[in-house]
């Protein structure tokens, strides 16, 4: 199954990004043709909410890095070039909740956690040790993450066009860094989180909810779909040449309270 996930704003996941630290480190994007077979859970202890703390967030940083990217298990330094990319996606999702990105009016990072426990069992590889934090005395995982921006529009991403006017700097809102653990597919894990980000929206007074997605993550656009989304705009082939990156669709959502949902 394919990467669930949106474009990534303002991270370590941009296409403008690029960091090589030597030639025999590669940097490969993760496409459809890998699958890992799914595990099935028992979702009774799921928690969806909004990032509480630090630890978390370094959860989700270390999530996001293991799902947009693939490294060659014999690539040199590979455990020291994937910590670097947590900690520059760890310090930009610090600076763009805290409101200290220019054009975001609010981000909240949305995590999906299992306590650790359950997901020991079920297998053992490096998803635990990597997305792993501490919350009221229990330890849990990050299986699940997204960004919910209040804001225009997200840097090198085509623009949603509704609504119009001044009310869309505070009404218009988009979900990027989507993404869930590659094991853990098929859980509808992406389902109960997009839910939980629309209850989000909806609390901060958006009314039109966007998201991008490539045009061959055939997946991915199933999942936004089949949770209301639908095709609004796509991007220009020359600009996705020009950002080195897939061509990408815009898809809108309008949520109660909008007079055209």
């Amino acid at each position: 199954m394919a990467l669930l996930s949106s474009s990534p704003s303002l991270s370590i996941t941009s296409p403008n990004y690029r960091y090589y630290p030597s030639r025999r480190l590669c940097l490969y994007p993760i496409t459809a043709t890998h699958v890992v077979a799914p595990h099935l859970i028992d979702k009774s202890s799921l928690i969806i909410s909004e990032t509480s703390s630090e630890d978390q967030l370094w959860a989700a940083a270390c999530l996001r890095v293991r799902s947009f990217h693939e490294f060659k298990p014999s690539t040199f330094g590979i455990q020291d070039h994937k910590r670097y990319l947590a900690e520059r996606e760890f310090e930009a999702l610090k600076e763009r909740i805290a409101g200290k990105r220019t054009g975001f009016n609010r981000v909240s990072c949305l995590n999906a956690t299992l306590p650790l426990s359950q997901l020991l069992s079920l297998f053992d590889d490096d998803l635990c040790p990597q997305c792993k934090f501490r919350e009221n005395g229990e330890d849990r995982v990050v299986v699940g993450t997204l960004d919910v921006n209040q804001c225009t529009n997200l840097p090198d991403e085509i623009t949603g066009k509704k609504p119009e006017g001044i009310e869309g700097q505070f009404a218009r809102g988009y979900l990027s860094n989507v993404c869930v653990a590659k094991e853990l597919h098929r859980n509808g894990l992406g389902y109960d989180i997009i839910a939980k980000s629309k209850a989000v929206a909806q609390k901060w007074g958006i009314t039109d909810l966007y998201v991008h997605v490539a045009v061959n993550n055939e997946p991915a656009k199933q999942l936004y779909m089949k949770s209301g989304f639908v095709y609004e705009n796509d991007e220009p082939a020359w600009q996705a040449r020009f950002l080195d990156r897939p061509r990408r669709l815009l898809l809108w959502l309008g949520l109660p309270g909008n007079q055209n949902w």
